[in-house]
């Protein structure tokens, strides 16, 4: 489980596979019944395979994300987690 604030979004081209990427800054992980591990704040690469879009995930949105973590291209990544939206970000 992981926790943090949607610092960019990136989407694909319509000719290419969907795949909806979002990476989460000030992420912590975050172990049930355990709180946040101290140390362990990062940036998490969340990829929602076989969508173009996900509502609410936008930059500046809080989520906590539940999903296996695997690492890709550098970043811990989690691939088609459930999720929350915590808090968005207003616009004027």
């Amino acid at each position: 489980m992981c926790h943090g604030y949607v610092e960019s979004v990136t989407y694909v081209p319509a000719d290419q596979n969907p795949a909806f990427t979002a990476i989460l800054s000030d992420a912590e992980v975050l172990h049930p019944g355990a709180g946040p591990v101290p140390g362990r704040n990062a940036r998490l690469r969340v990829v929602w395979l076989g969508r173009r879009k996900v509502p609410g995930i936008d930059a500046g949105t809080e989520v906590s994300v539940n999903g296996m973590l695997t690492q890709s291209h550098g970043l811990p990544t989690m691939f088609n987690p459930r999720y929350e939206i915590l808090s968005r970000q207003e616009h004027e």
